[in-house]
C-alpha cells in the first residue's frame, strides 16, 4: 500500500453489505448478511503512508472474509460496548484483535456494530520499534486477540475519534502518527488471549469449516440436517452447539442467509456472474442456481432479510452497467 504523505480523509457509505465490504481500500473483503432488514454501512477513513485509519458502521449482524493488504499488521476493536467474533472466537470490548496482513480471517458482529481499525505497514513498525529498542518478533501478531488495559484502550477511541473527524486541525500530524506506532507495538507485546487449543472450540469450529467447504463446492444442491450431521459426523445438538458457539446463528439460518447473499451477489451483478446474456437472465433462473426452487418462498424470504424485492436488485444491477432492465 502505497500513499502519499499528505493525509486521504475520505467517507463513504453504502446500502449494500457487499458493496460496503469493497469501500474500505486495499481490502480483500466479502461480507454476508445476517439479521433481517435494509442495510446501512459508513467508513471514515484516514489513509497515510505506510498507515491506515478507519471506523467503520454496520447497520446489520455480519459474516465479514477479511484480508488486510499485504506485510502489514491490522489492529481492530469495538467502538462502543459490542462483542463480536474473531475465527469463532468472542472478542470482548476491552479486548483488541489483531491479524497480519494477507491472512484471510472471519468476523461475525452484531447489529448497530462500530469498530476501529488501524493497519500499519511491518516494515514502519519494524524501524519503529528499532529506533525505541524493542525486539520485534513476527510471531507477535500470529494470536488473533490481545488484552489491554482499560484505559489506555479508551485513550486510544478518543484518539482515533478525533483523528476522524472532519473538522479536525491538526490531522494526523507526526506526533499522532508516532503515537499510534508506539500504541500498536504495546498492543503486541501484550500476553495473548487465546482459547483456541481448547478441544471443544477445536472441535466445533471443524465441524463448521466443514460445512462451509461443502456448501461452496455445491452451491445449488438441497441440504438437509441429516445429510450435514452426516458429512460432519456429529449429532444434530453437537451440529446446532458448534454453529452457535463459532457463527453466533443455528445452522438452518446459515444455510437460508448464506446462499440469499449469494443470491444477492448475483442479482447485483447479473451478466458477470452468471456470463448469460441480459435476455436470459430472470430472478428465478439466478435464485435456481443457488437452490431456490420455490418462487413465492424464495421471494418472501429475501425481502425480509434484506428488505427489497429481488427484482429490484436486479434491475440496480443492470442500471449500475448503463443497461436498460
Amino acid at each position: 500500500m502505497q500513499h502519499a504523505s499528505a493525509p486521504d480523509w475520505c467517507v463513504t457509505e453504502a446500502t449494500d453489505a457487499d458493496e460496503h465490504a469493497h469501500n474500505l481500500r486495499d481490502w480483500q473483503q466479502e461480507y454476508d448478511q445476517l439479521s433481517d432488514g435494509a442495510f446501512y454501512g459508513r467508513i471514515d477513513e484516514l489513509a497515510l503512508e505506510h498507515l491506515q485509519v478507519f471506523r467503520e458502521h454496520t447497520s446489520q449482524a455480519l459474516r465479514q472474509q477479511c484480508n488486510v493488504w499485504p506485510d502489514s499488521v491490522w489492529l481492530g476493536f469495538a467502538a462502543g460496548e459490542q462483542d463480536c467474533r474473531i475465527n469463532g472466537q468472542e472478542v470482548a470490548n476491552n479486548e483488541l484483535m489483531c491479524r497480519p496482513g494477507n491472512t484471510g480471517f472471519e468476523l461475525v458482529t452484531p447489529q448497530s456494530f462500530d469498530i476501529y481499525g488501524i493497519v500499519v505497514s511491518q516494515q514502519a513498525l519494524t524501524q519503529c520499534a528499532d529506533a525505541q529498542g524493542i525486539n520485534l518478533d513476527a510471531r507477535l501478531w500470529q494470536s488473533p486477540r490481545r488484552g489491554w488495559q482499560e484505559q489506555k484502550l479508551n485513550a486510544l477511541r478518543y484518539v482515533l475519534q478525533r483523528l476522524l473527524a472532519p473538522k479536525h486541525s491538526g490531522l494526523a500530524g507526526p506526533l499522532q502518527q508516532d503515537m499510534l506506532l508506539m500504541a500498536v507495538l504495546e498492543v503486541l507485546q501484550q500476553p495473548e488471549n487465546s482459547n483456541t487449543t481448547l478441544p471443544a472450540y477445536a472441535r466445533r469450529k471443524a465441524v463448521v469449516d466443514r460445512v462451509k467447504d461443502f456448501l461452496a463446492a455445491n452451491p445449488n444442491a438441497p441440504v438437509t440436517m441429516t445429510e450435514l450431521c452426516e458429512l460432519t459426523h456429529v449429532s444434530r445438538r453437537t451440529l446446532q452447539y458448534s454453529f452457535e458457539s463459532i457463527l453466533g446463528i443455528s445452522p438452518l439460518r446459515y444455510l437460508r442467509v448464506s446462499r440469499l447473499n449469494s443470491v444477492r451477489r448475483a442479482l447485483s451483478q447479473p451478466d458477470a456472474i452468471l456470463d448469460v446474456e441480459q435476455d436470459d437472465v430472470t430472478v428465478q433462473r439466478i435464485a435456481s442456481h443457488w437452490g431456490f426452487w420455490h418462487a413465492g418462498q424464495f421471494a418472501h424470504d429475501y425481502k425480509q432479510l434484506f428488505g427489497e424485492n429481488p427484482s429490484e436488485t436486479l434491475k440496480r444491477g443492470f442500471m449500475g452497467r448503463g443497461r436498460d432492465f
